[in-house]
């Protein structure tokens, strides 16, 4: 057999041709990506889900395309445990195989916290959706914790304004945090929305429980308004919390709409520097 025929052709690398239509592309990638993962939980143990990926970079004008097979590798060759940490690395390594500045990294993944109701102590597990999100240059990753937390909330003016009973409705409080140097938790998160709320959910509940937990929410009626408010104010007391968005949404019950009403703070150093600098006085 001849040499040159038995040899493995060389195939071209259509992606690195040069595009000449001058357009920098902010985000190419890949998602819907389904990858087993273990996340560290906040007492040390660790748990397993399945999570959700989207792997991104920027592309520079002068290339026609990036190489998605890149993506799945790096992700593969990353390992299944999750903390923050961990994530760092992905889009680093991103950075390091394909002619970008910057990397986006996204795992969504179902995140289970057992529970007691609040009289019988029937345990139950209540699902929570929580987003790990990292947007990284050459010098600096960005890391951002995202959780949704379902709860239930009692109308102050139906309270006030009515003889009998006042209307409820279950809502979804979405909180985005960063963190400078210790990480914070996803359970840390759960409570802190949970007690901004007028009840917490849980996935069993007897009847002396439901007793409980109608009462509770009739005790502490608040407003979606008043839902972020909480929810900002414990954040901007955590210590680990230098930067937070909020929005607070409730599926109401008397109505054919949504209510909802968001929060988001500056990071504390640009903060802590408005303060400082005061504007000129005029004379």
């Amino acid at each position: 057999m001849n040499a040159a025929a038995s040899a493995p052709r060389r195939l071209p690398d259509t992606q690195a041709q040069t595009d000449s239509r001058n357009l920098a592309i902010d985000r190419v990638g890949v998602r819907g990506l389904s990858f087993p993962v273990q996340i560290r939980e906040q007492d040390g143990g660790l748990q397993h889900t399945v999570a959700t990926v989207s792997l991104a970079v920027d592309l520079p004008a002068r290339h026609k395309g990036t190489h998605m097979s890149r993506f799945v590798e790096v992700l593969n060759s990353h390992g299944t445990v999750l903390d923050v940490h961990d994530i760092a690395g992905l889009p680093a390594e991103l950075l390091r195989r394909l002619p970008a500045r910057c990397a986006h990294v996204e795992f969504r993944f179902p995140f289970f916290i057992a529970k007691e109701a609040p009289v019988s102590g029937a345990r139950g597990l209540i699902d929570y959706g929580v987003v790990f999100e990292v947007e990284a240059t050459a010098q600096e990753p960005q890391f951002t914790l995202h959780v949704e937390v379902p709860v239930a909330t009692l109308c102050p003016c139906s309270k006030a304004i009515s003889d009998r009973g006042a209307h409820n409705q279950r809502g979804i409080v979405r909180l985005s945090v960063r963190f400078a140097r210790q990480p914070v938790f996803i359970e840390e998160l759960v409570r802190l929305v949970e007690e901004s709320a007028s009840c917490e959910l849980y996935s069993v509940l007897k009847r002396p429980d439901e007793k409980a937990v109608t009462e509770r929410a009739y005790d502490n009626p608040v407003f979606v308004e008043d839902v972020v408010r909480n929810v900002a104010e414990r954040a901007r007391r955590h210590r680990r919390i230098s930067w937070f968005r909020v929005e607070a949404e409730n599926f109401e019950s008397i109505h054919n709409h949504q209510a909802f009403a968001v929060i988001e703070s500056r990071p504390r150093r640009a903060a802590a520097a408005a303060k400082t600098t005061s504007p000129a006085r005029k004379r």
